[in-house]
């Protein structure tokens, strides 16, 4: 059995692999974004895909679901790209929830509607640092399961014969 022996990186060699790590730790880990994050997630999600906040006024974003149980999120970030370290609900919607949160580099604000709900409804986030607000009008669709069918018609009984 033959054993690997390790060579001496020489002085070229070693300072290019020093150079490369400090190039890695400079541009910072990259984003992790897990399964768990897009798991339930509606089917029919249309959001904007660069909703660009900004300071002075707040922005109006669009969004339009299926309501098959599931949510659908519009996602910002700040200059970085980096999260927002929190946000608030500033008008809740009549029909669902929100949740604010962070997912790799970005913040995702999600919306849930109740169940059976199909119609429109509004609500608006405010992010901090920087107080940037975003309203968002939502549509959602919604079409009842159909019916169960008719349980079967039982046979007429036929009284007994006596005998």
């Amino acid at each position: 059995m033959r054993r690997a022996t390790a060579k001496p990186l020489g002085g070229l060699a070693l300072a290019a692999l020093l150079a490369a790590c400090a190039q890695q730790q400079a541009a910072g880990p990259a984003a992790r974004v897990y399964a768990v994050d897009l798991q339930g997630q509606a089917k029919n999600c249309t959001v904007p895909t660069n909703v660009s906040l900004r300071p002075e006024r707040a922005t109006d974003a669009t969004m339009s679901l299926d309501n098959d149980g599931g949510w659908c999120g519009v996602t910002v970030a700040q200059p970085g790209p980096k999260p927002y370290d929190y946000g608030v609900v500033r008008t809740r919607p009549s029909n669902g929830r929100v949740l604010i949160r962070t997912v790799g580099d970005r913040t995702r604000v999600d919306y849930f509607p109740n169940a059976a709900f199909g119609g429109t409804d509004n609500f608006a986030v405010r992010l901090m640092p920087g107080g940037v607000e975003m309203n968002v009008a939502v549509t959602v669709a919604y079409t009842p399961p159909p019916a169960p069918p008719a349980p079967p018609t039982p046979p007429a009984r036929t009284p007994a014969r006596r005998r």
